[in-house]
């Protein structure tokens, strides 16, 4: 939440054009300062909303995303990420040139009285200090998300987006991750996770968006969407396992 009482995130009759294709349909939605889930099936323009939100879509954009009560739309994707917006997306995007420590000083704060700083990056994941020495490609599935979520916090970000975290990974680091998450959302962090797993999006909110083609067609709770295989099948595809 901001310090005047508005929502931290706030999107307004949010469309996305890619050419002919009408792909996000006047998505209007808030993130105050508890964790917030977004879920859907695949190719219903999840990533679409995250590029949106911070200005990286090839397509056209009209309606409203304010952060801070400031207007995003139009803005320079950098400044967004400056203004307090960090980003892990989907499949990591690392570097093969580049080390673990390397990625991480590219990113590294130039200010002493900043939150996160690489030591505290590898005090959160401390198999990252083990490998720092090692190209990001090298790394296994859940080393890389880790140090792509690493990445995103040397930005110092008042707001997490994730895309896709869960991608690839097995339940054992899935559920290091929960917990990890967890952590940094009762350190003040605000986090809006956008997920087709519907076991880690219950799990990582109390509120849950679901998406379908390209709108916000429910608000629900994580216990009343994991109690309800009706609705699972008919939003997701899939129940709960």
């Amino acid at each position: 939440m901001s310090s005047n009482g508005a929502p931290l995130l706030e999107i307004s009759g949010l469309n996305v054009h890619y050419g002919p294709a009408h792909v996000l349909q006047d998505v209007s939605f808030e993130v105050r300062d508890k964790p917030v889930s977004l879920i859907g099936r695949n190719g219903m323009g999840k990533t679409t909303l995250c590029n949106a939100i911070l200005q990286m879509p090839p397509g056209r954009v009209s309606g409203s995303i304010r952060f801070e009560g400031r207007e995003l739309v139009g803005r320079a994707s950098y400044k967004i990420a400056g203004a307090g917006i960090g980003y892990v997306p989907q499949g990591r995007r690392l570097y093969e040139s580049l080390t673990v420590d390397e990625h991480l000083r590219m990113l590294a704060p130039r200010r002493g009285d900043s939150r996160w700083t690489i030591d505290r990056i590898y005090e959160l994941f401390p198999r990252l200090a083990e490998r720092k020495g090692t190209g990001g490609m090298q790394l296994s599935g859940g080393e890389q998300q880790m140090l792509a979520i690493g990445r995103a916090l040397l930005t110092n970000p008042k707001l997490l987006i994730m895309d896709e975290p869960s991608e690839g990974l097995a339940p054992t680091i899935i559920e290091m991750l929960i917990e990890t998450f967890r952590g940094l959302a009762q350190e003040g962090l605000a986090i809006l996770c956008v997920e087709q797993n519907l076991a880690m999006a219950t799990a990582m909110a109390d509120r849950q968006l679901v998406m379908v083609a390209g709108r916000i067609a429910a608000e629900t709770t994580g216990a009343e969407l994991a109690h309800d295989p009706e609705a699972q099948r008919r939003w997701l595809g899939v129940e709960r396992g």
